[in-house]
């Protein structure tokens, strides 16, 4: 899905303000419409409600009933065309964790990081 100005579409789901902002930031100058959640309960309400986005950049740890590690595995398996990012600063993904397809990255993350990240999308 893009929006009217053709950009692609990323959901961010992160409860810590300043690293969704960075993160929100991030997407942004890479050229993301950029929405955003604060758990993954909020992000599949925000999803239902709307076409599928093009990227979800997932915390793994917040709070509500779905960890990063769920959501990202109904995220894909709900609209498979979404590209998944799930990052963590404290655990690392065990297998069965991560949906096909998705990419982890830790904690702290640069600007650098997450472009080089997308383009193993392409």
């Amino acid at each position: 899905m893009t929006n009217p100005d053709n950009r692609p579409v990323a959901l961010v789901v992160e409860d810590e303000p300043i690293i969704l902002m960075d993160a929100a930031d991030i997407l942004g100058e890479l050229g993301f419409e950029v929405l955003e959640a604060w758990n993954g309960d909020t992000a599949l309400a925000l999803l239902a409600g709307r076409d599928p986005v093009d990227l979800l950049f997932t915390d793994v740890h917040m709070p509500g009933t779905l960890d990063g590690f769920a959501l990202a595995r109904t995220v894909a398996g709900r609209w498979p065309g979404t590209k998944v990012v799930v990052c963590s600063g404290h655990v690392t993904p065990t297998p069965g964790d991560l949906p096909a397809g998705a990419i982890f990255i830790d904690k702290p993350f640069s600007s650098d990081l997450v472009s080089e990240t997308l383009a193993r999308f392409r």
